[in-house]
């Protein structure tokens, strides 16, 4: 405190906001300015009608209007959007299909009796859950051009060498290298979007990320049709040479992805944008680093320490567990799960397609209309509700034509609810080091439900999975519990902030205490 007393005993200090000048004084003069600050720095959505009320347009934006800011955003779609897809579409090509691989003679190759094909899941998940951290730090550092089409290409050799292993413990191995070497490209791609896109445009673009795992899923099971009938060439089983084609495909996408990708490291270096068009996401992201627990922060252990001792993370982790678990369950399961109706193993990977197609619209319908309104909560509670019907439906004794439906139900509600899920807690933490350390724990923990996806659809369960579907409706209300928590204790205290305004103002809290407080300051708003 003496040396924010000290800062506060010196004359009035000039700072340059949207190029004029604004003088720390007087309370009110510390409100206009704080309000200015924050209104036009903080990429919180709620807050933006107020910006534009209080402090008008920075004077780097004056020839920047919606509609020309509409078509930048068009050209960023259509320059990154199709080669991100693309890879996550391939990845979840190939990471949905051990459930068909199993139905396709993995298991009786390998005599995967009792627990040891959901050992083979698990081997997945852990490194998966344990490198995603630090991989994404690793990412960082380097160029984004090269990082994730590397990791991709990894991921495509690694997953067709998956195809002519000979033994279990080769297939376990494989199976723990696939999950290391995926730990980075979720977390790396969705970082990388932050270099292109403000915050309140981030969900429709990891909507359209997660929908087309939604896609790749639903190829993974045409695909894996066609590739059954190949069962004996070679002297190799459907299940092989579903792995080998769909790495080599994977593999040839990741290497189309470093040409692609090639100028598309940063919008500083990208030759398709204009020097305008460079200048304004240059002073856009410059603002949005510059809010309250950014601007000027230095690493400090005691951001970790806000990030762990923060309610908020928590419950946010427990929401983002109760997500995963439906939606890997699903996303492993559901060609096991529709065979159970009845239906031959070819019709039922068949079968699995059109669930997926559908949650792909779902989650581009609901990341847009969470935009579009400013909400999380509403939206996120509506999965994880249709994704409960779903399975409620699966674990009774309905007829199969019943409980085919209820699939559309669990993959589209688990597919829609995640991309907010994961852009809600990075809306509501400030300070760059404290919502590293926050989201890291939220992705990273909240992985874990994979684990417990892998281990509770058991064979002996086979056909009405109880243990599965009851676990996963657990997890499924837990979410919708404490999504409503959360949002209730958010509106709770964004009323309380704004009853303190004035206070604050009163007391002539300086700008340094404030970037202290974080998300934690008066006029920080949460997004509901």
């Amino acid at each position: 405190m003496t040396m924010l007393s000290s800062f506060q005993r010196k004359p009035p200090t000039t700072v340059n906001l949207r190029s004029t000048s604004c003088h720390i004084g007087t309370a009110a003069q510390l409100s206009v300015q704080r309000r200015s600050a924050f209104c036009l720095l903080n990429a919180l959505p709620q807050n933006q009608s107020r910006c534009a009320r209080n402090v008008g347009t920075p004077d780097s934006a004056i020839n920047f209007d919606e509609a020309r800011q509409q078509k930048l955003w068009r050209k960023l779609d259509l320059r990154l959007m199709p080669i991100i897809c693309l890879i996550h579409l391939l990845l979840f090509l190939g990471k949905g299909n051990i459930g068909i691989a199993k139905l396709q003679g993995l298991q009786s190759q390998f005599a995967l009796t009792g627990d040891k094909f959901n050992v083979v899941l698990t081997a997945y998940f852990i490194p998966y859950c344990i490198f995603e951290c630090p991989v994404n730090l690793v990412l960082k550092k380097l160029r984004p051009s090269r990082c994730i089409p590397g990791l991709a290409l990894l991921w495509g050799i690694t997953l067709a060498l998956t195809g002519i292993v000979q033994t279990y413990p080769q297939l376990l191995g494989l199976r723990v290298a696939l999950g290391a070497v995926e730990a980075g490209l979720f977390p790396g791609i969705s970082y990388y979007l932050t270099f292109w896109y403000p915050r309140h445009l981030l969900q429709l673009r990891l909507g359209y990320f997660v929908a087309s795992g939604a896609v790749g899923c639903a190829f993974s099971g045409l695909l894996a049709s066609v590739l059954s009938r190949m069962s004996g060439v070679g002297g190799m089983l459907g299940w092989s040479w579903i792995f080998i084609v769909e790495g080599a495909i994977s593999t040839l996408g990741a290497v189309l992805a470093f040409f692609v990708m090639a100028d598309l490291d940063f919008p500083s270096t990208a030759s398709f944008l204009d020097e305008d068009e460079k200048s304004f996401l240059r002073r856009l992201k410059a603002q949005e680093q510059s809010t309250v627990g950014d601007k000027g922060e230095n690493f400090s252990s005691k951001y970790i320490y806000a990030a762990l001792s923060d309610w908020q993370v928590w419950l946010h982790t427990l929401i983002f567990f109760s997500c995963i678990t439906p939606y890997l369950g699903i996303t492993l399961f559901l060609p096991i799960i529709i065979k159970t109706f009845g239906y031959s193993s070819l019709i039922s990977e068949l079968l699995s397609v059109p669930p997926y197609v559908f949650a792909a619209i779902v989650v581009i319908a609901m990341a847009s209309a969470s935009d579009r309104y400013k909400l999380r909560s509403p939206f996120i509670f509506g999965g994880l509700l249709v994704a409960l019907v779903g399975f409620v439906i699966n674990i009774t004794d309905a007829p199969s034509g019943v409980k085919y439906f209820g699939t559309f139900l669990c993959v589209s509600g688990s597919y829609g609810a995640l991309p907010g899920v994961v852009v809600w807690l990075g809306n509501n933490l400030s300070g760059q080091y404290k919502r590293a350390v926050g989201m890291a724990l939220h992705i990273g923990l909240g992985n874990f439900g994979g684990v417990v996806a892998s281990n509770v659809y058991r064979s002996q369960d086979n056909p009405r999975f109880i243990l599965g579907h009851g676990i996963t409706i657990l997890f499924l209300v837990i979410g919708m519990v404490c999504t409503p928590l959360v949002a209730a204790l958010y509106a709770r205290i964004n009323a309380r902030r704004q009853s303190i305004m004035d206070e604050a103002e009163e007391k002539s809290t300086s700008l340094v205490e404030l970037r202290y407080m974080g998300d934690k300051a008066p006029d920080f708003k949460y997004t509901l």
